[in-house]
């Protein structure tokens, strides 16, 4: 049995498995089936629907200092800004007002945003909003703190666990920074109860195909219930500002490894890859993804949650953001719907 046939049985693969399976993205066929299966499986469990998570980047403030990153603290060029719960619910209602019924508060790890305020944010839109999801993307945290926001009312958390890899994580990021604190965080919102999403960067400087499949093995072992994917894009004003974006075409192939490993997953089409690709978005949904992310920001802060260079739809209304997606979903195949969108059990 093949390495292709046994992951299209099983799902399940070890690390040197994944790597191996890996060593085949170039390869027509190899590319073609896991396309098809992954396709099949998207079409199982989640039929033609696309869900929508309404964006709101409510600070670009942070504390940390991530070497790829825009909004690093040690960014002095960075145009700073933080919303107001008022202003996080206009994004809201004007966005409920356009079908959204996921809302997806992320931000730097901004130390003014206190366990209390987050708490009364999630609280505000629960309470307006009963029919709607809040997923939470803030970081790390301590378990007392996801404790607190999971009984405001917070249904899901957002935290990309960027690489598996020790040694690729700390040349990423400062020496204060670990992965295995991140690691724990994630499974501590595992233990929490929320819907919880992790996920790598494809092609940041020093990543290796043996790292990508330590990712894979991880998230096999993690088992979320959304993955987050998306090319390396350098931002101007760090560290990496000369390096070349990740793969495009390597993305896609993991996103059909990543749907046939977790069947159920909630994926993301994501920004960074219609930011490299004008059709990057729907290629993603032709092999395997199933979510789209809008930004429901207001428009005079969107440019400034810069991550990376180039970022689309910063200059969009949100009425036009979700207009273009529904055309570019309909082109793909699918439809967008007005639903939360939770992970089928």
């Amino acid at each position: 049995m093949t390495i292709l046939d046994k992951f299209l049985e099983t799902h399940i693969l070890s690390t040197e498995e994944y790597l191996e399976l890996l060593s085949l993205r170039e390869n027509p066929e190899t590319v073609k089936r896991l396309q098809d299966e992954a396709v099949r499986l998207r079409k199982q469990y989640y039929g033609d629907k696309v869900f929508t998570r309404g964006l709101i980047e409510f600070t670009n403030y942070c504390k940390n200092n991530c070497y790829y990153c825009g909004i690093r603290k040690g960014n002095h060029h960075a145009d700073r800004y933080r919303l107001t719960c008022d202003e996080i619910m206009e994004c809201c209602r004007s966005g409920y007002a356009l079908g959204y019924r996921t809302f997806v508060l992320q931000g730097g790890e901004d130390p003014y945003y206190t366990d209390e305020r987050i708490v009364e944010i999630v609280r505000s839109i629960k309470q307006e909003f009963p029919d709607c999801a809040v997923t939470l993307s803030i970081g790390e945290k301590s378990y007392e703190s996801y404790q607190r926001f999971r009984e405001a009312g917070a249904d899901r958390y957002l935290l990309r666990h960027e690489t598996a890899d020790e040694e690729l994580y700390r040349s990423l990021h400062p020496a204060e920074m670990k992965l295995s604190n991140r690691k724990q965080c994630l499974y501590h919102l595992k233990e929490l109860g929320y819907q919880v999403g992790a996920g790598f960067m494809v092609g940041p400087p020093g990543q290796t195909m043996q790292h990508l499949a330590e990712d894979l093995y991880f998230l096999q072992e993690l088992k979320p219930q959304m993955v987050g994917i998306g090319p390396f894009i350098p931002h101007h004003d760090t560290t990496y500002a000369n390096e070349p974006a990740g793969s495009v075409e390597l993305t896609l192939f993991l996103l059909s490894i990543l749907r046939i490993m977790l069947p159920r997953v909630l994926l993301p089409a994501t920004t960074a890859l219609g930011t490299l690709d004008p059709l990057g978005r729907e290629k993603g949904l032709a092999v395997g993804a199933n979510v789209v992310m809008p930004n429901l920001s207001p428009v005079k802060n969107r440019k400034k949650y810069e991550l990376y260079d180039n970022k689309i739809c910063t200059g969009e209304e949100a009425a036009e953001c979700r207009g273009c997606l529904s055309r570019r979903v309909e082109r793909a195949g699918y439809r967008l719907v007005e639903e939360r969108g939770d992970a089928v059990s």
